[in-house]
């Protein structure tokens, strides 16, 4: 794909300024997982970050996890696929502020520094602008402290989707067993993901 097919990071003129959404969770309230079986913050994945996510003032998330001997690359290090999943997940749950659902169109992510395991990445993930169903979206990770050093930062676009997204993509008993589950919350959050 060239450059100029690659869709834009930069938020168009037309594009507004986010609105929280009036039923949105509370600043400093705890963001539940939206599928038990998401790698990146879900519990029932044994390997996966277990990422918790809580609701900033505005359109911004607070996240953090601990890098764990099962998410390193080098030895010793977090792998970089981890950390690109990580701010991914940090930058998707924006959605639940905004009240829509939507997929990652495009992620570029800088590494500023190495993440040794056993040490917290805190993510904080913003919304800068929305554009018809355009999401643009930005992030830093910063190493063992929120004011800590920073070792990445991201720059996204989500796009919205409709849950028939979900449906007509995902892998069928996955989505029965969403779709079956009787907490409505739950149910609903199944599908606010960034795949």
């Amino acid at each position: 794909m060239t450059d100029a097919a690659r869709p834009s990071l930069t938020p168009p003129p037309e594009a507004v300024a986010p609105v929280r959404h009036p039923e949105a969770p509370a600043p400093g309230e705890l963001i539940g997982s939206h599928y038990d079986f998401c790698f990146a913050c879900g519990p029932a994945q044994p390997s996966g970050l277990h990422l918790e996510a809580r609701a900033g003032e505005g359109v911004e998330i607070f996240a953090e996890f601990t890098v764990a001997p099962t998410h390193q690359g080098g030895p010793g290090l977090a792998h970089g696929g981890v950390l690109v999943t990580a701010m991914d997940d940090a930058l998707g749950t924006l959605n639940w502020l905004l009240h829509t659902a939507s997929v990652t169109a495009r992620l570029e992510t800088d590494f500023r520094r190495p993440v040794p395991v056993d040490s917290t990445l805190y993510l904080h993930t913003w919304v800068e602008a929305v554009a018809g169903r355009k999401i643009y979206c930005s992030g830093e990770a910063r190493l063992d402290a929120p004011d800590g050093p920073v070792a990445l930062t991201a720059r996204a676009l989500f796009i919205q989707v409709a849950l028939e997204h979900f449906v007509n993509h995902g892998r069928p008993e996955d989505i029965k067993a969403a779709m079956d589950n009787p907490d409505l919350h739950k149910r609903v959050r199944a599908f606010e993901v960034n795949p």
